[in-house]
This record gives C-alpha cells, sequence and structure tokens, in this order.
C-alpha cells in the first residue's frame, strides 16, 4: 500500500513541476527537458564527488538501465490494444448501428472540444494527471466497504448489486 500511494505522490510532484514550468513560466517543452537534464547530471556529479570523498564505490552498469525483452513486449502490445479498442469504438460508432454508442462519443468529443477551448492544453493535462493520482491514491488503499472503491474496481456492477 505504502508503494503505490509513494508512486502516487512522486507523480503528483512531477507533474506540478512540470505544469509550474510549462503554464506559469510560459517554457517550452524542451526548456523543460534541458532544465532536467542539467539537474541530473550536476546532482549526479555531486554525488561522484561526494562518494569519491567517501571511498564508497558505486558500480555503474549500463545493462541495469535497459529493460528485459518481455517488458518492451508487454508495453508495445498495450499500447496496440489500447489503439485498436478505440479504432474499434470509433469504428462501430461512425457505422451508426448501434445510436446509443454513437451518442456517447459525439457528447464526449464535444465535451473535449469545449474543455479544450477553454482552457489550455498543459492545463488539461495536468487535470488529467490529479485524476490520475487520486484514482491511484483510491485504488491503493485496502478498504473494501468503500463504495467508490467498488464503483471504480467493478466498473459500476457493484452499485447497481448493492441498490435494488
Amino acid at each position: 500500500m505504502g508503494n503505490e500511494v509513494g508512486k502516487a505522490v512522486i507523480v503528483m510532484i512531477c507533474g506540478s513541476l512540470v505544469y509550474y514550468h510549462c503554464a506559469f513560466r510560459n517554457s517550452s517543452l524542451l526548456s523543460l527537458l534541458s532544465d532536467v537534464l542539467i539537474v541530473l547530471l550536476c546532482s549526479l556529479a555531486i554525488l561522484g564527488l561526494f562518494f569519491r570523498q567517501l571511498n564508497i564505490a558505486v558500480p555503474v552498469d549500463p545493462l541495469e538501465w535497459q529493460i528485459s525483452q518481455d517488458a518492451a513486449n508487454s508495453i508495445a502490445a498495450c499500447l496496440a490494444n489500447t489503439v485498436g479498442a478505440a479504432e474499434s469504438v470509433l469504428r462501430v460508432a461512425a457505422t451508426g448501428h448501434d445510436k446509443r454508442l454513437f451518442l456517447k462519443v459525439v457528447v464526449c468529443l464535444y465535451i473535449l472540444s469545449a474543455i479544450g477551448r477553454l482552457l489550455s492544453g498543459v492545463t488539461v493535462a495536468y487535470a488529467g494527471l490529479c485524476l490520475f493520482c487520486l484514482y491511484m491514491l483510491v485504488e491503493s488503499f485496502p478498504s473494501s466497504n468503500s463504495s467508490i472503491s467498488r464503483l471504480w474496481r467493478s466498473g459500476g456492477a457493484a452499485a447497481e448489486q448493492d441498490n435494488p
């Protein structure tokens, strides 16, 4: 549980820093990337000097930074499944055979279009990140009695069963 909470907090902090850098400072993502690389390089140099002073040997193995072939395959498969599912939903909605799905897609696209006109892209991305972190925090707590937790885990089926 603590590991999941830590991940959500770290993602939230990183997202807040990116949002501040891009939205309030009006900087580009390239500027953000270069700032991050400069901070990492300086931090690693300072740590290297510190460890050298303390006579601590730090092995540097580039193979530790690589991901396995299975992990790369699972990431690619997940991405392909997500894109395929979205394409399938849009294709079924475009044929017009399922009127409810068509209306849901049109309403969702209209809402996204309105949000895009009202807010900047960085703000929308940050709000999505905040919602994702909130979801990660709710999922990390093992409270099975919570109706929100049951609703999110079962996709609404548990809430419908509780209310006959």
